[in-house]
């Protein structure tokens, strides 16, 4: 018996060494296999071993993970192309936060889909009364990607627009409009969110519209009820279609204009454009 169990050990131990492993596999066949993962899933792999790691810096692995229309994107927010830069380059400086139009708006794109996603500061709004300190005034905060957001005391007719021109990627992008029923502000390092100013949200709905320069329209109407949260109301939805355009071009708004009621005590963070897709992660992340 002891004979026997040397020679199946033996056995054993010379299938184990003949036999392949994963840091046999040419490192182009492993390149291969990564481009079908998504770029987290890449980056993990990349721990691996010398194959793995040498494959998931390939510029063809990289480039399809990447907007198609990504030198244009990079020629918008950095106002040039850089040199020397892989693919791989390319991709962290794009999944970055990314300011441009002095700092009233951010880009970036999702890590796992590569979808583009756009933030544009109340700054970079136009906002009905927003130089008369009656009515409004800019809150410096943490809660913000933006470090401000615009307060409304209180007005009889309130209106906010926006437009934006950027080339994005063909595909389904919906806009939101990040608001909050109160002011948020710290009290011995805790949060507290003062909502005595707040009023006039519950009588009539607030209307938001889109439109694109290719005729696309839509207008929908929300009450604002709930308080001392941040949320995402839905402004609307638009498709960019594979075109000659270099750029997308859309304009946005949202109004409670019935002038026979005020209202009052809102923070105004942000408008956010979200690949669809993706759109349910707002609620999950913090700004």
């Amino acid at each position: 018996m002891g004979a026997s169990h040397s020679a199946l050990h033996k056995d054993l131990s010379s299938s184990s060494s003949s036999s392949s492993c994963l840091g046999d596999l040419p490192e182009d066949c492993v390149a291969q296999i990564v481009e079908n993962l998504d770029p987290i899933e890449i980056c993990r792999l990349s721990k691996l071993n010398r194959a793995f790691r040498g494959a998931s810096w390939a510029d063809f692995v990289w480039e399809s993970k990447l907007p198609p229309n990504y030198e244009a994107f990079l020629e918008r927010i950095l106002g040039g192309f850089p040199e020397n830069l892989q693919k791989r380059d390319i991709y962290a400086c794009l999944c970055r936060v990314n300011s441009f139009d002095q700092g009233t708006k951010k880009v970036w794109i999702d890590k796992r889909s590569g979808g583009v996603c756009l933030s544009i500061s109340a700054k970079g709004l136009s906002i009905t009364g927003i130089d008369d300190r009656r009515y409004w005034s800019h809150i410096p905060t943490d809660e913000s990607r933006f470090a401000s957001v615009a307060y409304l005391q209180q007005t009889w007719w309130f209106e906010v627009d926006g437009e934006i021109d950027f080339p994005f990627p063909a595909g389904t992008y919906s806009i939101f409009f990040r608001l909050q029923l109160g002011q948020s502000g710290k009290w011995f390092g805790r949060r507290v969110c003062n909502t005595e100013q707040v009023h006039g949200w519950d009588i009539k709905p607030v209307r938001f519209q889109l439109w694109t320069e290719d005729g696309q329209y839509s207008s929908s109407q929300c009450m604002l009820t709930e308080r001392a949260r941040w949320n995402h109301y839905h402004g609307g939805d638009f498709v960019v279609r594979e075109s000659r355009r270099s750029s997308t071009k859309i304009k946005f708004s949202m109004t409670q204009i019935d002038c026979t009621h005020t209202k009052g005590g809102l923070s105004l963070d942000s408008v956010i454009v979200y690949p669809s897709s993706c759109k349910d992660r707002l609620n999950r992340s913090p700004v």
